[in-house]
């Protein structure tokens, strides 16, 4: 049985323009490859309303699970909670049990719940609260869609609070193989044994050192023992050049 597949949506302007950069991709794909969940896709959209709620329609329809991050926040353009809404058709409004969670985090900070900052306990119908132990405010779960904040620790965070609830996979196994020879004469050998394991992920990562060039192969599948066993005929390829 193959493991569950997700997705990715990164949202905001500020990442697309290059004055953010994301990390939480990063982070998610090793999360989600330690709980046997298959990351296969990720797209990276700005902050148009039309554009995430297709995006989200679509991601959702083909895969297991659907991560977003970015635009749950407190200012005008953070519009991904109305966004989810919509592409559910389900209506939104603030919610108690995400304001009573504001309510005691403003309270126990001395700072004021003011309009700004209840837009973020506006949840839609049918939604689960994902716990944020860093901020406070909360993501939310609808369907297969996990709503998650754009600032990394915040990110990292609610992923933690969510992953408990997946129903995850057989974790993947990766192992490297450096193989001083250039892609050219790697890539016919490597394509036979690929060919013979499609159960196995088969990656080549070129690099020039000093003038010598090299590709680091990658090698990934559920079964241990079979992703060795790859990494041992094909490190009997290129005998005094492979480590």
């Amino acid at each position: 049985m193959s493991n569950p597949t997700a997705a990715m949506l990164v949202i905001g302007d500020e990442i697309l323009s290059g004055r953010t950069r994301d990390s939480n991709m990063n982070h998610l794909a090793k999360r989600l490859t330690d709980a046997g969940i298959d990351l296969r896709e990720v797209r990276f959209v700005g902050d148009v309303r039309k554009t995430i709620v297709q995006a989200v329609k679509r991601l959702s329809t083909r895969h297991d699970h659907v991560f977003t991050s970015g635009g749950i926040g407190p200012t005008h353009d953070d519009i991904t909670a109305d966004c989810i809404a919509e592409a559910f058709d389900m209506p939104i409004d603030v919610r108690a049990d995400a304001r009573e969670v504001l309510e005691a985090h403003y309270a126990k900070t001395g700072s004021e719940l003011n309009e700004a900052r209840l837009r973020m306990a506006r949840i839609p119908d049918g939604a689960t609260l994902i716990d944020n132990p860093v901020s406070a405010a909360p993501g939310f779960s609808i369907g297969n869609v996990h709503v998650m904040a754009g600032v990394p620790a915040v990110f990292e965070a609610m992923v933690e609070s969510v992953l408990p609830t997946l129903t995850g996979g057989t974790p993947l196994t990766s192992v490297s193989l450096r193989i001083e020879r250039g892609e050219g004469d790697i890539a016919g050998p490597l394509r036979t044994l690929a060919e013979a394991n499609p159960d196995l992920s088969f990656g080549s990562y070129p690099f020039n050192m000093n003038g010598r060039y090299g590709a680091n192969i990658v090698i990934r599948g559920v079964d241990q023992v079979r992703v060795m066993e790859a990494r041992e005929a094909l490190a009997a390829l290129f005998p005094g050049e492979a480590a």
